[in-house]
């Protein structure tokens, strides 16, 4: 229901009633919620859109920059602090369910390092032997059982202790916290550089919108109240 819109409709029925049934009371009634409930209704609809001779009137697209501005700032300067990484690395470094290398560590293509060692092999005192052998495709079966047990290794040393103290100790250089923040910086860029105006209206609209219908609602009724004292005060 929209509440702006009933609101203004019960006050031009009371305007109207009082009009026609020559009752002052109801008319004054009337006459002061629809003022109070349009007018309130105006000052919202001039956040969001351009009335024409209307100074100051939609401010929120007008403004659209400094929008993007203040929520980089409000972000950077609340949230992303170096402190609160700092922090937030500190919490996590000292969980260790939170270290978890195992998806990246399962990425990792070990192949290379296998062809690296059979060239070791082949350029030592065992590469003839091995060419005697049927040189380095006899290593072939060894590839995958040397793949998963390096990533196992790897996977066993990153949930120890010691890793995860250098770990965190390396995370938290000034140079580290700064690169991170800096990737942070970049990213809201990124970001707030695909809003449009457009976009950035629909989204406050959508969150404060329906609260400020309430302003409508109670510009009426105490436009209502006020137009009843007011009659009342030319009865007397």
């Amino acid at each position: 229901m929209n509440k702006s819109l009933v609101t203004n409709l019960l006050a031009l029925i009371a305007l109207a009633a009082g009009y026609w049934l020559d009752q002052s009371m109801l008319l004054f009634a009337g006459l002061f919620a629809f003022s109070g409930a349009i007018t309130n209704w105006l000052a919202i609809h001039m956040l969001f859109e351009k009335v024409p001779g209307l100074y100051g009137s939609g401010v929120i697209p007008a403004r659209f920059e400094d929008f993007k501005l203040g929520i980089k700032s409000l972000m950077m300067e609340q949230f992303f602090t170096t402190e609160n990484i700092d922090r937030f690395l500190s919490q996590e470094m000292n969980s260790a369910a939170s270290i978890d290398l195992k998806p990246v560590i399962e990425e990792i293509d070990l192949e290379p390092s296998f062809d690296g060692l059979v060239e070791v092999i082949l350029n030592s005192q065992f590469g003839g032997m091995l060419t005697m052998m049927g040189g380095q495709e006899t290593l072939a079966p060894l590839k995958q059982p040397f793949i998963e047990k390096m990533k196992q290794s790897m996977l066993d040393i990153s949930q120890q202790d010691e890793f995860k103290q250098n770990l965190k100790a390396q995370l938290e250089q000034p140079d580290m916290l700064n690169d991170i923040r800096a990737n942070v910086d970049s990213i809201i860029d990124q970001r707030l550089s695909e809003l449009t105006p457009q976009l950035v209206k629909e989204i406050i609209q959508k969150m404060i919108r329906e609260h400020l219908g309430w302003l409508v609602v109670w510009g009426g009724v105490f436009g209502g109240v006020i137009g009843v004292l007011s009659a009342l005060v030319g009865v007397s």
